[in-house]
Order: C-alpha cells, then structure tokens, then sequence
C-alpha cells in the first residue's frame, strides 16, 4: 500500500485543531475561580459545565473507539450480529440508571470523585484497595483504544503503527495535562462532532458501492454470510445475560462518568446530562451498526481488498477501517479516519484524566497529605496524567493482549465497584469488614472463573463450560453476574455480622483493629466536612456532623469554612430548634 500525503495531513491539520481546543479550554480554566480552587476546577470543572457542553463530553466518554469498532465487529462477525452489538443499549441503559438513581446522591453531597464516598465511610485503606481496579480500568481501556487507533491509521494512510500511537497519545496527554477538565470537556465537543460527521459522510458512499449488496436483503438472508442481524442461541442465553448486565451495571461504577456528573453545576442537571448522554450513546451508534451491514453484505473479491474476506485473515476487528478504505473514495476514507481518531482520543482523554483525579485526591492528599496545598495537588495531577499517559502508551505498544487485560479490569469494576457503591449509598449499617469480605470474594470468583483472553484456564468449572480451539474452558453460566452478587451480599452480611459481635459484647473492642464499628470517629474515617464544601452541599446533610477537634487532626479533617458557615445558618437553627 502507498503511503499517503494527503492522509497524513488531514490527520496532522486535526490533530493541531484538537490540541488549540484544548490550549483554549486550559486558558479558560486558569480564569476561571480563585487559586485555591485550582486542583477542584482541573478535576470537575469548577463544577459550572453547562447542559450543551456536559452532554456532548458523556457522550464522547462512552463513544470511543472501542464502542465504534467493537460495535461495526458485533455487527459484521457472522454468527453474532446485531443481536451481539450490545453496547449501545447496554451503555445507554446505564447512563439512564446512572441518572436515576446514583448521579443525585452523589452530585447533592458535593463529592469530587467516585472514591470520596467509599474514603468516607470505609477509611482510606479501602479507598485505597478500590483505587485498584479503578485504575486498572481506566489504564487498560486506554491502552486498549490507543492500540486500535495505531492499527485503523495504518490501515487507512500506511505510516508505521508505533508512530500513530505515540503521536496520538502525546497529543491526549498535552491537552489533558495542562487543561485538566475544561480541555477534555471541549475537546470533546469537537470530537463528537468529527465522529458524526465522519461516519455519516462514509456511509452513503460505502453502501453505493458496486460490490455491496443490499443491507436490507442480507439482514435476513444468507448472501456471502450468515444474516448481520445475528441470533442468540438457546446455549449462549446465558452468556449473553452475563456480557449485558456487564455493560448495564458495570458501565456506572467508573471515573469517568462521575467526573462529569460531578462537574454539573446541580444535581438535576447531573440527571439531565446523564440522559441526554444515554440518547447520544444510541445516535452515534447507528453508522457503526451500518458499517458493520456493508461489511456482512460485500463481495471482498470484487474490492481491491481482495480474497479471503476479513474473517478468514482474522481482521474483522478492523471491518470499519476495511469499509472506509476499500469501499470510499480515498476523500472520504480520510474524513472517516478523523471520526475514528477523535473516537479514540475523546475516550482516552477521559480515562488518562480520570486514573490521574483519583490518585492526587484519594490516595495522595486524602491518606497520604492531608495538609497539601492545592498547588501540590495540581502538579501531582500533572505528573500522574503524565506517567499514566506513558504507561497506557506503553502498554498499547508492548502487550499483546491489551485487550483481554481490559476485558478482566472491567470485570473487576462490575464485580467489585459496583456491589460496594450500592452499599455505601444506599444500605445502611456496612462497614470496612463488609467491604473487604466482599471485594475479596468477588475478586476470588472472578479469578478462578477463567479468562479466555489472557489464556487462564479457571479453577471453577461452572455447568455448561466448554474448550475452544486453544483448550482454554469457556464458561457459559453467567459467572460474573454471580460473583457480583455474591460480593454485594457478603459485604451486607458481613458488616452486620461484625456490627452485631462488637455492639454486643461477644468480641472486645481492641479487635476492632480497622476501627470500623466501636471508633466511630477514628483517623481512618473522613468526616463530610473533608470531602465537600459548604457550597457543594445541602446544609442540613451537614447537621449530624460531630467532627473530631484533636491537636493533630483538626486542620485537616475540619473544613473550618463549612463549619462556621453552617453555625451561622438559619436552616440548621431551625433544624436544631425542632
């Protein structure tokens, strides 16, 4: 294949308008709120993104590379098909959940990350243990989405796939790390607006080609392939339950969707944002979905792409670069290049920004430097969006299965995250005991249940499992689902059972040794008064607030502000009062 010119100068000229945008955003950032609120306004945004601006960056969150490709793959694979694409339901039926039941909670209380709650309720050391699979998330979807990046450019312009990579990623990190939110926000818009245009310009051409037969035909019936509109067999039913309470449930516990629901300026507009999402999510998938029916419906023999199809070369991850290339004016294969580029990066962005929030706030200023000064915070934050940027660019480069890495991180999220942030917004009574019980029984259940990607047999052979080509057991019980729920059972049956053995007697107070139940007010619990702000917060949620006035501990704990704010207010007096 020739290398291209003039593909790699639209790239070049899109890529230089993404990082002014960025540039821009970082400026607005630096004006924006007072010096003090720098770290708050590089993590959320000062929390005053607008409708517009917020629904099209949760948007570009969820539609990545990973949602665009994998979606066109689903749909083009024969044997699966659009009954496999379930992505766009599954996410969007998460973002809808997320907005009904976890974005008010979370936004009224006046968090600034998804770890606040779990710090404040279980201690540092367990925010500490659930940073874990949270970054791994974030890390290996990043790399996971810069490694098909580097491929669909080499498809398409013929330049060396390192080089791609290595270039987008700096270009990710630049903006991220001088910008913080505010870039990747606007950035964002920018990107979602390649990625629709992009696609939809693609699509008419691809399908007019002469080599494609009519999508509609091949829906239903058998032409070059089994019908692009897939089927769930009697088997795979449960398998197919399992991958979409995955995506459903486990697309909420994550960084980067908090990141925005926290960055809104209200609660209600967190809901909002969270919905708005949800449709966007449905729209950008639909010329995915097309991409893939042209694939499925297309004589590869009459192309120059040539025989065999790309199922038998084992490229049907990359059917969507393929279309673009083979079955577009060149013109057009480089406007779809740009939708593809800005897919990757709008998720990249997010991810590297969201690993980099965590770590500065939950593990560096909350259990390591509670009196850092918020400059500290912000360089921490540059350094870490530096070193993450590096390492998802390395991995991309080096690991081989960056993928099935991916696949078991958000496994972790859905199996772990997920069951601990229904309990520690929304049951009562659980504490670090439940917590711990329950993070490793998950993790122990997921492990022994196998990974096909990463070549691990499992340990638990659950009913219908059988080898693949590789001999490697695939498991059709959905496994991960259990483990889930075994997790969130555990930690409630277990904090109850630690609650009732200590209040009662049956065990002395000194082996309460992570201070969980008999300290109520001990170093490892963070007060509300640490985590928010007088003005991110409803005043009476602060009421009930006993802080803990100690020589050592008072200037970090206190949020002094908040405390004199609310003496002074007339709403906790009458609350007092009554």
């Amino acid at each position: 294949m020739a290398f291209h010119v003039e593909g790699l100068v639209a790239i070049v000229v899109f890529y230089l308008a993404i990082l002014a945008v960025g540039i821009w955003a970082a400026w607005k950032t630096k004006n924006t709120g007072n010096e003090g609120d720098r770290s708050e306004a590089i993590i959320v945004g000062g929390r005053d993104i607008g409708l517009l601006v917020g629904g099209f960056t949760m948007t570009a969150t969820w539609v990545g590379g990973g949602y665009i490709n994998g979606t066109a793959e689903a749909v083009y694979v024969p044997g699966y098909g659009l009954a496999w694409a379930q992505a766009p339901i599954g996410y969007s039926l998460s973002l809808i959940l997320g907005g009904l039941f976890f974005a008010k909670p979370m936004r009224s209380k006046g968090y600034v990350t998804m770890l606040d709650p779990f710090q404040q309720l279980y201690g540092k050391r367990m925010g500490g243990l659930l940073f874990i699979p949270a970054l791994m998330g974030e890390m290996f979807w990043a790399a996971a989405i810069f490694s098909a990046l580097g491929a669909t450019i080499s498809v398409i312009i013929d330049i060396n796939v390192n080089i791609s990579v290595i270039i987008s990623a700096l270009i990710a990190t630049m903006y991220t790390l001088v910008g913080g939110l505010y870039s990747v926000a606007y950035t964002d818009v920018v990107q979602l607006f390649c990625i629709f245009l992009g696609l939809w310009i693609s699509v008419p051409f691809a399908m007019s080609h002469p080599a494609v037969t009519d999508i509609g035909l091949t829906a239903v019936q058998q032409v070059y392939q089994a019908p692009w509109l897939g089927t769930v067999n009697s088997l795979d039913i449960y398998t197919w339950l399992d991958s979409f309470l995955l995506l459903t449930l486990g697309g909420i516990p994550w960084q980067a969707y908090f990141q925005r629901v926290l960055s809104s300026s209200s609660a209600t507009y967190a809901q909002v944002l969270s919905f708005l999402a949800a449709f966007g999510c449905l729209v950008m998938a639909l010329p995915a979905v097309l991409i893939g029916a042209i694939g499925a419906s297309t004589a590869w023999n009459e192309t120059d792409y040539g025989v065999p199809d790309p199922v038998t070369k084992k490229e049907a991850d990359m059917i969507l670069p393929i279309v673009l290339q083979y079955l577009c004016p060149v013109y057009i294969s480089f406007f779809g290049l740009g939708a593809v580029s800005a897919a990757v990066m709008s998720s990249a962005d997010s991810s590297i920004l969201s690993a980099s929030s965590m770590f500065a706030r939950n593990i560096y200023q909350l259990s390591f430097r509670q009196n850092a000064s918020d400059r500290e915070i912000v360089w921490v934050m540059r350094i870490t969006v530096f070193l993450f940027g590096a390492s998802a660019t390395a991995m991309a480069l080096l690991a081989s299965s960056v993928y099935g890495l991916w696949y078991l991180s958000s496994d972790l999220v859905y199996i772990i995250i997920f069951p601990q942030l229904l309990c520690v917004l929304f049951i009562k009574g659980t504490n670090t005991y439940g917590a711990i019980a329950g993070y490793l029984f998950g993790l122990v259940l997921r492990i022994t249940g196998g990974e096909p990607y990463l070549y691990l047999q499992p340990l638990i052979y659950y009913p219908g499992c059988y080898p693949d080509e590789n001999n490697i057991y695939i498991q059709r019980f959905p496994f991960k689902t259990l483990a889930m729920l075994t997790s969130f059972f555990t930690n409630i049956i277990v904090s109850y059972l630690a609650k009732y053995l200590f209040e009662s007697g049956t065990l002395p107070p000194k082996l309460d040794f992570l201070d969980a139940v008999v300290a109520r007010y001990s170093r490892e619990h963070m007060d509300k008064a640490t985590l928010v702000k007088s003005d991110n917060i409803v005043l009476n949620e602060l009421a009930p607030v006993n802080p803990r006035h100690s020589l050592t501990l008072s200037s970090t704990f206190t949020n002094k502000e908040a405390f004199n704010y609310v003496d002074s207010s007339p709403e906790l007096s009458n609350t007092e009062d009554n």
